[in-house]
């Protein structure tokens, strides 16, 4: 194996933002959704999409040359990574596309030295309110940010459900779980349990309630939570640091009986030093909120702290883990 040009590293890394760019681009302007089964040309998707059929060219053929689309005999034809950009695919990625294209994701990281330097998010630099608050008084782009979370969830519910038997709790808390993807998947196996979804009123406004998953809506930094047999907590600890991931955790030990079950559900950092997107989405979400992704004995340590024991782990294989713990 040839050793790694040191030079080429540098340059790959230092230029390379084109790359993730040209992504978000395409993928705004539905370049996947206008290619079907029969290969074309540049200038016939530019037409339908409305680009420049050179300067598209150009960039599906940096794009092919990373795995998303196949460049053949001066046309562009599907790869199965650009088929996850069509509106239409099961498990579409378009959505999670555009939401990491955002103009705000793009300033903020503008900002990143802010984060760097102090250990706070550079979104203080660019929308002081916050993050949240940002989406909240921009519809376009929360809009955005939705699709992005229910392409991913399909995916993830999916794996989450098959990795784990949850027939045998009665009733289920969703905590910050969103519009409900994963309760209602999970409610689909335990038939027999009940479900209560847990978020901000705005959020669990847009979920809809069902015969077996009521809603409540709160802050969990303040409000009480459901008593229940399980809680899920979804990708909601990694937003935040260590501190205010401790209340949360406190706060659903306080609510929680005895013999609880607090499912975990989030993207573990390896120990292997090699390339792993969860290092990347740590620095996402060091960059963005102030949150991080954290090791299997970071997190074990995290729950000590907030009064609960790591039972296991179970990786679902769809590149997130469910850490089960139990109240001490």
């Amino acid at each position: 194996m040839n050793a790694p040009d040191p030079a080429g590293t540098i340059l790959q890394l230092a230029g390379g933002y084109c790359v993730p760019r040209s992504l978000h681009v395409v993928a705004d302007l539905g370049v996947a959704d206008a290619l079907d089964e029969t290969p074309r040309t540049a200038a016939e998707l530019a037409r339908d999409v409305g680009a420049d059929g050179d300067a598209l060219g150009r960039v599906l053929r940096l794009l092919a040359a990373h795995g998303v689309f196949e460049a053949r005999d001066g046309k562009f034809a599907h790869s199965p990574a650009s088929r996850l950009l069509r509106t239409d695919h099961p498990r579409s990625m378009r959505g999670l596309a555009r939401m990491f294209g955002l103009p705000v994701n793009w300033k903020v990281f503008g900002e990143m030295d802010h984060a760097i330097r102090t250990g706070r998010p550079a979104t203080e630099e660019v929308v002081p309110n916050g993050f949240w608050s940002y989406f909240a008084e921009h519809p376009d782009a929360n809009a955005i940010f939705n699709a992005a979370m229910e392409g991913k969830a399909h995916g993830q519910c999916a794996a989450v459900v098959a990795a784990y038997d949850f027939s045998r709790f009665r009733s289920i808390a969703d905590v910050g779980g969103g519009r409900g993807h994963l309760l209602r998947a999970v409610l689909g196996q335990a038939r027999f349990a009940t479900g209560v979804l847990f978020d901000l009123p705005q959020v669990v406004a847009e979920a809809g309630a069902s015969e077996r998953m009521t809603l409540r809506g709160g802050d969990f930094f303040r409000d009480p939570l459901p008593a229940c047999d399980a809680y899920l907590v979804m990708e909601v600890i990694h937003d935040w640091d260590d501190e205010r991931s401790s209340e949360i955790l406190r706060a659903i030990r306080k609510a929680a009986p005895p013999d609880t079950t607090l499912l975990l559900i989030e993207q573990i950092v390896p120990a292997d030093p090699g390339p792993h997107w969860s290092k990347m989405l740590d620095v996402h979400m060091l960059t963005l909120l102030g949150g991080r992704q954290r090791t299997a004995a970071e997190y074990e340590a995290l729950l000590r702290q907030s009064g609960f024991a790591l039972d296991r782990v179970v990786d679902t294989g769809a590149g997130i883990s469910i850490l089960e713990a139990k109240p001490v």
